[in-house]
């Protein structure tokens, strides 16, 4: 049974994954810290998870811990990773009471000395139904209220909070209100006049409208090495570069060269001698590194053109994937903040501190 039902807490939700609530969790802590100074975190239920210390711990809970130092146990924060095999364990065997008392315990150490908790939800209100942990039934079991976070529109996000929302209101959950996200800056006027009307139709409260930042859906070259499963081969500096674009090398070196500019990543292999050498020559002609270089098909560089990309400014990564393959990897890349990307978490801390309104949502507490 849960102990604490007096530390502050807000459950973050959404109306499907990739909506924002990671981005609203980073903005919203990084308001409360300055708010109530003690604040923990907890994401009861993760799919996404890093192993640390032979512990299964959620991306989200890494992350926040490394950018706020919350001071609380990173197995309390992360109590439950959905292994690809969770859910045939479960069906098979339930053990819901001994999942709720882990939920419950580590709600009870992560709060302990707080002034505040924020609970970030996995997906939309029914992602973990089908092991009886549904956002809903773990806002419920945390008495938590709940904040959904959609995206930029008005009619389908109206209808998908709506959705949602009565399932929170099926398990008893209140909804404080809803915070729009990923909105077009010269639709914000308008989004935020009639999404607020539809809203308050449907008895809800719109907490923020919140513009997109191209910046944000952008990967790292370190969060593309990371997809790639590539090694670093060559460059002093880290992977933080922001990717706006990816090239593959399949053109002429004279081509190549018209390429070759900043946040651009370039995918070719290693034997392409010509539009490595066109790439080195480029650069140092310009003096502007681009974001980095992928040497494909595991395609080791000579020695004489391994001694070339050493003197490159930008860091040079090889991967066994093809050129294609690899740019197809990128392309489909779900972009997820990263404890390295401070650039992009001080841009989610200033927008959600200036869009979101932190003081409706403690007064709703």
């Amino acid at each position: 049974m849960l102990q604490n039902l007096l530390t502050p807490r807000v459950f973050i939700a959404a109306t499907r994954q990739n909506d924002g609530k990671t981005t609203t969790s980073l903005g919203l802590l990084a308001a409360l810290q300055q708010r109530y100074g003690r604040v923990g975190y907890i994401k009861p239920v993760g799919q996404r998870f890093v192993e640390i210390d032979e512990q299964k711990i959620d991306e989200d809970a890494v992350i926040m811990d490394r950018v706020f130092r919350l001071n609380c146990p990173l197995v309390d924060m992360s109590p439950i990773a959905v292994e690809p095999d969770f859910t045939r364990k479960y069906l098979q065997s339930s053990n819901l009471e001994a999942l709720v008392k882990r939920i419950h315990k580590a709600f009870d150490r992560v709060a302990w000395e707080k002034d505040f908790v924020l609970c970030e939800g996995t997906g939309h209100a029914g992602v973990g139904s089908v092991f009886d942990l549904s956002n809903a039934n773990v806002a419920k079991l945390l008495n938590a209220k709940v904040v959904i976070v959609t995206r930029g529109g008005i009619g389908q996000p109206i209808d998908e909070t709506v959705m949602n929302h009565a399932l929170f209101k099926q398990e008893g959950v209140q909804v404080i209100g809803v915070i729009i996200n990923k909105v077009l800056p010269e639709k914000l006027d308008y989004i935020t006049e009639f999404a607020q009307r539809g809203l308050k139709r449907k008895g809800l409260e719109l907490l923020g409208v919140v513009p997109y930042q191209p910046i944000l859906s952008r990967p790292t070259l370190g969060a593309i090495a990371d997809e790639l499963e590539a090694e670093v081969l060559v460059g002093k500096t880290p992977l933080t570069q922001i990717v706006n674009q990816v090239v593959i090398g399949a053109m002429g070196a004279e081509r190549a060269k018209t390429l070759l500019k900043p946040n651009v990543v370039m995918i070719v292999p290693a034997d392409r001698e010509d539009i490595l050498n066109a790439a080195t020559e480029q650069m140092k002609a310009s003096r502007q590194p681009i974001a980095g270089l992928i040497l494909s098909d595991d395609i080791k560089p000579t020695t004489s053109m391994l001694k070339q990309l050493r003197d490159l400014p930008c860091p040079v990564i090889i991967t066994g994937k093809d050129s294609y393959h690899a740019a197809s990897v990128v392309h489909d890349l779900i972009v997820k903040t990263r404890p390295d990307d401070s650039q992009k978490i001080q841009l989610i801390q200033e927008i959600i501190s200036k869009n979101v309104n932190l003081n409706r949502i403690l007064n709703a507490l």
